[in-house]
């Protein structure tokens, strides 16, 4: 069994938003296993983890650009905010975000590339920023889209610049409808998708072991309620189809009117267009998700509640 650190209950709270004693029983259930105290907290309707898994907690850029029916996006982290503005910085993700268009989205492909007007590689040019900036930078996850027929939407939110900014998004539309047409549907899902953060186009999208775990905690949650099994079956299986369309580009509601799906937005346009049009794929990029800065905003709290 893990120790049950100050450091753990402070990271557990910054997680979930649950109470510093929650916090500390949780992990004292589960071992000290952050995971499963998160879903023990879920468990017990004490923790909102599912939308607090996506938080900022890093600095930099993410970069975005379309060349034709091919979009390419990266994210290049930076100690400070103050880095993210300086010129030098933006100059290498914009140059980086080309590199990715050129050398698709594996990363140490990219790392290993020519920087473009240089004798160096992008690893050795972000080594050359880092001593001549003197803050550490990283490059972290870069992706592309592509499609046949069609048009690719990019969307960056808190802009620093053109193509940078704080979420970056991508949308691929599959089509041979007019072009314009497309990119105005695109556009108007790429903001969707920054704002709702959808995991997938669809159901079938959605990672199947986060399903099971979903399940696990419906199940636990509706079977606190006392109702026979049958009803219990009922309130677990209405609970994965509002997962689902909270969690699906096609299932969630469009930010643009608030009411109708975003399933029957495409809908209407491919009628519209006299065309079919399909989501093919999309990516979104949100500055800093998932990693921990290791702040110290909660520490004296943490400390009392440990000491109690």
């Amino acid at each position: 069994m893990a120790e049950i650190t100050a450091a753990l209950v402070k990271d557990l709270r910054e997680k979930t938003g649950a109470g510093m004693m929650d916090c500390k029983k949780a992990l004292g259930e589960t071992g000290g296993d952050t995971e499963a105290a998160i879903d023990w907290l879920r468990k017990k309707g004490l923790s909102a983890a599912a939308k607090k898994a996506g938080r900022t907690a890093a600095e930099g850029l993410v970069g975005v650009i379309v060349k034709g029916t091919l979009g390419a996006i990266v994210e290049i982290n930076s100690e400070t905010d103050f880095v993210a503005k300086n010129a030098t910085f933006q100059s290498f993700v914009r140059t980086v975000t080309h590199v990715v268009a050129e050398k698709g989205g594996d990363i140490e492909v990219v790392a290993n590339a020519p920087y473009p007007g240089t004798a160096l590689t992008v690893a050795q040019q972000l080594s050359e920023n880092i001593a001549t900036i003197g803050e550490n930078q990283t490059l972290r996850r870069a992706a592309t889209v592509e499609v046949l027929t069609g048009n690719v939407s990019s969307y960056v939110h808190n802009a620093a610049g053109d193509g940078l900014g704080r979420i970056g998004v991508l949308v691929a539309l599959e089509s041979e409808a007019d072009k314009a047409s497309l990119e105005t549907l695109g556009k108007q899902l790429a903001m969707h998708i920054a704002a709702s953060n959808p995991l997938a186009i669809d159901e079938t999208g959605l990672d199947p072991a986060q399903l099971v775990r979903e399940k696990d905690i419906a199940a636990e949650k509706a079977a606190q309620s006392g109702k026979p099994a049958e009803i219990v079956a009922k309130m677990v299986d209405g609970a994965m189809r509002k997962f689902a369309e909270e969690n699906t580009l096609m299932g969630q509601v469009s930010i643009m009117d608030g009411k109708t799906k975003v399933s029957s937005v495409l809908a209407e346009a491919a009628k519209t267009a006299g065309k079919p049009i399909s989501v093919k794929a999309f990516v979104r990029y949100q500055l800093g998700e998932g990693i921990d800065k290791g702040t110290s905003d909660f520490a004296a709290e943490v400390a009392a509640a440990m000491g109690s």
